[in-house]
């Protein structure tokens, strides 16, 4: 049977012989196997979104908004160990989410003390200018959210959206060429160009998600 980088399956125990190697992705599948409680799906679209923003965006705060576990915001300090520490802002963490840290930690003893989750209504989280805002499948306007924080803040930020609606995020008059879920993204693209923000556009696999545009935007004056 392929095993299929889409599943929402929980990686545990009995997958560690599928992640044997070296490499830090293959180490870090492991510590996600061991604490068994995250879907297979979140760890690839984790690591492929991590390892592109940080080709990109290196430094700053790491500030992962409605992060779940946090294996996104833990994935950037890994890549990049010059950001201090990261912020996973999320009304609603998961019980599970200090499992994984932990199983983390304990392969990086370096992040102990650097993660740190915010159990608070999105909007309560103060963003700096200084920090490297992302989110993943930030569902419907919360990607208009997140992109407007950082916008307000002149952060840099990636987000990956999902879940796009038509009627509460804009889709300006293009729907006649293309959907409305790509249009709402082509004119979140624009308008942070039109606020002098460098825009790089690029997509994850699309076997992990069909939902794979990812936007990353960077300051022009940064």
């Amino acid at each position: 049977m392929t095993f299929s980088t889409s599943a929402k399956s929980r990686l545990t125990s009995h997958d560690l012989n599928r992640f044997p190697g070296r490499s830090l992705f293959d180490r870090l599948a492991r510590a996600v196997c061991e604490a068994g409680c995250l879907p297979r799906k979140e760890l690839y679209e984790a690591w492929e979104v991590a390892r592109r923003v940080r080709r990109l965006l290196r430094g700053g705060r790491v500030v992962d908004v409605a992060g779940g576990h946090g294996l996104l915001a833990q994935t950037m300090l890994l890549l990049d160990d010059s950001s201090p520490d990261a912020y996973v802002v999320d009304p609603a963490p998961p019980s599970s989410a200090t499992k994984l840290h932990e199983s983390i930690v304990s392969a990086w003893p370096r992040l102990a003390g650097r993660v740190h989750w915010t159990a608070a209504p999105l909007d309560a989280f103060t963003f700096e200018k200084g920090d490297l805002i992302v989110s993943s499948h930030a569902c419907g306007s919360l990607t208009d959210f997140v992109l407007d924080s950082a916008m307000h803040v002149r952060a840099r930020v990636a987000v990956l959206p999902c879940c796009h609606d038509a009627t509460t995020s804009d889709a300006g008059q293009i729907t006649g060429w293309v959907d409305p879920a790509l249009a709402i993204d082509l004119l979140r693209a624009v308008r942070r160009q039109k606020h002098g923000y460098t825009v790089k556009t690029q997509t994850i696999p699309e076997t992990i998600t069909p939902k794979n545009r990812l936007l990353i935007g960077e300051p022009a004056s940064h």
